[in-house]
């Protein structure tokens, strides 16, 4: 037998498109039944402001570029995700899965991304409309994004708990900041590289790990957060969050459908609810002497 003792491969952060280790110098190892298999960044306050900030940033970028092109970008996600499959497959498998159960989490990962690619460009034509009024004037209501979301990932299903919690918001034109599953974080990591090759602009999606219940509160208490997707089960962090969220009046939006692999979770409210509904009216000219009005 060797008596050779194994390198822990440590994961570090993703904040503003790089992979810096976590301002506190703290880590955390994950097990499998009791075996150590990885180091963990143990992300604080400061990893939390610096990803909000990376994250306004890039508001702009992201949100301003055409329906279509998120569409390519996110459908880019998916082609690189098919590319490294196998990679994610052991990952799952090291993490406690058998591997015909990593293999159909890998799949419905990156066809959901594939499903929430395809609605970029659809959104504003189902849920936006043209509205009648009495006043000689066209009103639209369009919808757009909210800003900066900070999402918190499910505990369950490594890959297809980040896909599921950060996607949708990614779709509606929003910047994000993602506190990973504490338990099962190896993937969202690894995700992040898989990000980083995939034409995201830096700061648009940020990673970090760590105990939510150290850096809950700082994301659910910064002013410059737009809202929360809360995607695990914990009243008492829920709680925690919508009294933090008054301040600002952040949106709060719990995942309330513990079966990640369900198809419920494909539908086009996910998007919706991260967008802001936006009416203009625009006054008709009328022309003297036309009949038609216009």
């Amino acid at each position: 037998m060797s008596d050779r003792i194994g390198v822990l491969k440590t994961y570090k952060i993703f904040i503003d498109g790089k992979f810096p280790r976590t301002e506190s110098g703290r880590f955390y190892q994950v097990f499998n039944k009791n075996i150590p298999i990885a180091n963990m960044c143990l992300s604080s306050r400061k990893d939390i402001r610096n990803a909000v900030v990376a994250a306004r940033k890039a508001t702009g970028s992201w949100a301003s570029k055409s329906a279509n092109n998120r569409s390519q970008i996110l459908y880019r996600i998916a082609e690189n995700l098919e590319s490294r499959k196998e990679q994610f497959i052991e990952e799952i498998i090291i993490q406690g899965k058998n591997k015909n159960a990593a293999k159909k989490e890998v799949e419905l990962s990156i066809d959901r991304i594939i499903y929430f690619a395809g609605w970029c460009d659809k959104i504003n034509q189902v849920f936006g409309a043209v509205n009648p009024v009495a006043s000689s004037h066209f009103n639209f209501s369009m919808l757009e994004p909210m800003g900066v979301v900070g999402v918190v990932a499910p505990e369950k299903d490594s890959l297809l708990g980040v896909v599921s919690a950060i996607i949708p918001p990614l779709v509606a034109g929003n910047s994000t900041v993602l506190i990973s599953s504490e338990e099962l974080p190896l993937c969202s990591v690894t995700f992040a590289e898989v990000l980083a090759t995939s034409d995201v602009p830096s700061g648009v999606v940020n990673i970090l790990t760590g105990r939510s219940s150290e850096l809950l509160g700082h994301l659910s208490t910064h002013m410059d957060v737009n809202a929360i997707f809360y995607c695990k089960n914990n009243s008492m962090e829920v709680k925690e969050i919508q009294i933090a969220a008054v301040d600002n009046l952040k949106r709060i939006v719990l995942l309330k459908n513990e079966d990640l692999s369900s198809s419920k979770n494909e539908n086009p409210y996910l998007v919706t609810n991260f967008m802001e509904t936006k009416t203009t009216w625009h006054p008709i000219e009328k022309i003297s002497g036309a009949g038609s009005g216009y």
